[in-house]
């Protein structure tokens, strides 16, 4: 097997020797060049995997050789070495695609960590741009045959048995803590604790002793030691949901613990090690929080190692008719089935609440249906109710339409369709008769939406 390439850039023979000395001891093939024009050059001729540059060069700085490495070879890793005072340059390196930063001085296990971690998330990359061949299922209650659910559970199957930091991002109700669940059942720690934070219910005043902890004394009613959530999960893996909602201040706290896997519980004199896979969730939008500063840059690069994103239920809705059997499964008393106006209902709606919404839908229709199957009218909550904003017939429709964008058409179409067959008992004939339209261009606008029967 190849040994993996590492090339050092950095104007100071120091740092070079000892970077060479440290990584080849660790089995890699290491190379050092003197000036980022040198190190590009020699980039020239060869592809390294990982690139350890100094910021502060007299030819060119760190930024610009990091800039013009991604634009030659994206999957190439780079790692900035800086000095005292320069953290913060540091830390705009990684907005311009830099993996991690490692402080002067350093020390050889500091460097080795480092840069496998570095090799451990290009592994992670490239694989995961590999094309799923067969489907492959990671839980039971994580469901779906859609292209997007698979490159989840392929993502899920490739960063599981790595230490790697991984960052779930998706609407509310797409199932975060299930995939965070799967990567942990999945990995080398799945008999070790699965500690879940939300960060999103616990009051901002506790956060910081729910998580680090405290000892007796450290503020008014702390009568003894309390071990906190990060302890708890040691060797295994805690899951922070809706990290987005921590405060600046936890969050730089916590920063700590990613860098250094240590924290210092509230109080105590010093600090713990720790060792813990981290795994955050959010369906919020971190990268424009942290352009409002309202979520710290230096924590957000620290968490997205390995972003996975879950997909919305209107955008992989050829899940919901696999995804609703297995609902009806979990909460049906005696066989119970779906109709096909009802499938077709479901199909059509939009889904806001996405998988959690779609599960409350099934076990509410399950229970008001009181046979052996689930009709359209057991689902009618789902259909907007008449009102003078939706059109009664084909000539309101096509009015109204003239004035709406192409998604409020299509909004209005549906909204139109589903109104005219719930008042119409869904018999196709007296509802096309019902709005003014021809048979066959009633049933051209169902099947346009998903609503027409299936040959």
């Amino acid at each position: 097997m190849d040994r993996h390439k590492i090339l050092v850039i950095d104007d100071e023979e120091i740092v070079r020797v000892s970077c060479l000395r440290s990584l080849s001891a660790k089995g890699y093939s290491v190379k050092t060049a003197k000036s980022g024009t040198e190190g590009l050059m020699m980039l020239d001729k060869s592809p390294f995997d990982v690139v350890l540059t100094d910021l502060k060069m007299p030819d060119m700085d760190g930024i610009e050789v990091l800039t013009r490495i991604k634009d030659k070879s994206p999957d190439t890793e780079i790692i900035v070495i800086t000095g005292y005072g320069t953290v913060s340059s540091a830390v705009q390196a990684m907005k311009y695609g830099a993996f991690d930063y490692i402080e002067k001085p350093f020390t050889p296990d500091a460097l080795s960590e480092v840069t496998g971690r570095a090799l451990e998330r290009r592994m992670l990359f490239i694989e995961c741009r590999k094309p799923v061949k067969t489907p492959i299922y990671i839980a039971d209650d994580i469901i779906g045959n859609s292209s997007q659910i698979q490159q989840v559970f392929h993502s899920i199957a490739v960063v599981a048995p790595t230490k790697s930091t991984v960052l779930i991002t998706g609407e509310s109700g797409t199932g975060k803590e299930l995939v965070a669940k799967a990567i942990h059942f999945n990995s080398t720690r799945k008999d070790k604790a699965f500690v879940v934070v939300d960060c999103g219910t616990i009051p901002e005043t506790l956060i910081e002793s729910e998580l680090f902890g405290y000892v007796k004394g450290a503020f008014t009613g702390a009568q003894g030691n309390r071990d906190g959530l990060l302890k708890t999960a040691h060797e295994g893996t805690i899951f922070l949901d809706e990290i987005g909602n921590l405060n600046l201040s936890t969050q730089g706290k916590l920063l700590r613990v990613l860098q250094e896997n240590e924290f210092r519980p509230l109080g105590a004199k010093y600090p713990l090690k720790v060792d813990l896979r981290f795994i955050a969730a959010t369906n919020s939008d971190l990268s424009a929080m942290v352009k409002s500063r309202s979520f710290r840059e230096d924590i957000f690069y620290r968490l997205n190692v390995f972003p996975i994103t879950l997909p919305s239920l209107r955008n992989r809705k050829e899940d919901i008719p696999l995804l609703s059997r297995f609902f009806l499964k979990k909460y049906q008393k005696d066989p119970l089935s779906l109709s096909a106006e009802a499938m077709r209902l479901l199909m059509a709606y939009d889904w806001p609440g996405n998988i959690r919404e779609l599960e409350n839908t099934i076990e509410r229709a399950a229970l008001v249906s009181g046979e052996n199957t689930i009709h359209a009218e057991h689902l009618s909550f789902l259909i907007p109710k008449t009102s003078d904003d939706i059109p009664r017939t084909c000539k309101e429709l096509k009015e109204i339409k003239k004035t709406l964008r192409l998604k409020s058409v299509e909004e209005l179409e549906k909204a139109f369709l589903l109104n005219a067959l719930e008042r119409n008992n869904w018999n196709i004939t007296k509802t096309a008769d019902d709005v003014g339209m021809q048979r066959t261009n009633f049933h051209a606008l169902l099947k346009k939406h998903g609503l027409s029967k299936t040959e």
